[in-house]
């Protein structure tokens, strides 16, 4: 593991639209079906310049722009395999989050898996990626969510030090070329930018982070994403002003890509990073 990643073939910028939620009044639900996500509240999309993240890779920081990219071989054959996702897959991440960021701790909580092509999809029963500009906690919900997860008594411990709440976003088929992830510099939001939301599911309520435009904002992408990369990315931290903010992130259509581009499959992973 390296937190250099080997360059892809080219890096450029692309001009591409991301949806942004318009702040009304209005506060945005989201509801999880059977059938994917239906979006509450008003967007609107915006053309924007994506900065290549490879050209500057070496300097980012997640305590500083939100995300980073690092070269990771993984032992997987199989992501669409839960049994071989947890045997394998957890203990490679967590050695991973351990190394990027010397947390104590690392607790891995969620895999989501995301399927561009429908039928795929289906077939898989794994969800669609998401095209709108969000951060997945707000300042109640990350806490909330370690309550959620970890014996009472152990969750108020670990709550009393810092944490933060990190995904780790990688391809698990080709180079990621017609929905990438767009990813906006932490430092650049604005604090009212990042507005409560509703997750509703037929389970429970939690609550993430609809983003507002600012012409303020720095957005990148890591252009080609292969199997063997994986982008940490904060979305949760509880010391803010020392270690930074979340950054906001959506997938976009990229106008760039070939036209026989394969569609994208990609997982996301998500932990808790506990530190003394």
């Amino acid at each position: 593991m390296d937190h250099q990643a080997e360059a892809a073939p080219t890096t450029q910028s692309v001009t591409a639209e991301l949806t942004f939620f318009v702040d009304n009044g209005e506060p945005p639900v989201n509801h999880v079906t059977e059938k994917g996500l239906e979006r509450g509240g008003e967007y609107r999309k915006h053309a924007l310049n994506l900065r290549d993240g490879r050209a500057v890779r070496d300097s980012l920081s997640l305590n500083r722009e939100g995300f980073e990219l690092w070269q990771h071989d993984t032992m997987m054959t199989d992501f669409f395999d839960p049994e071989e996702v947890e045997r394998v897959y957890d203990r490679e991440i967590v050695a991973l989050v351990k190394q990027a960021t010397g947390a104590k701790r690392v607790f891995v909580f969620d895999h989501t898996i995301r399927v561009e092509n429908e039928d795929r999809r289906g077939e898989k029963q794994v969800r669609e990626p998401v095209l709108f500009v969000h951060n997945d906690y707000t300042h109640q919900s990350g806490p909330q969510r370690v309550r959620d997860l970890l014996p009472a008594d152990e969750a108020e411990d670990l709550l009393t030090r810092r944490f933060n709440i990190i995904n780790i976003w990688r391809s698990i088929a080709g180079p990621v070329q017609t929905t990438p992830l767009a990813v906006c510099d932490a430092q650049t939001i604005g604090a009212d930018q990042l507005i409560t939301a509703e997750r509703r599911t037929k389970d429970r309520v939690g609550h993430t982070q609809a983003m507002t435009f600012s012409d303020d904002n720095r957005w990148y992408y890591f252009s080609d994403m292969r199997r063997d990369e994986a982008m940490l990315l904060k979305t949760y931290e509880s010391d803010e002003q020392n270690h930074g903010g979340p950054s906001g992130h959506s997938a976009f259509t990229n106008p760039t890509a070939p036209a026989d581009a394969a569609p994208r499959e990609s997982i996301e992973t998500r932990v808790f990073a506990f530190f003394d």
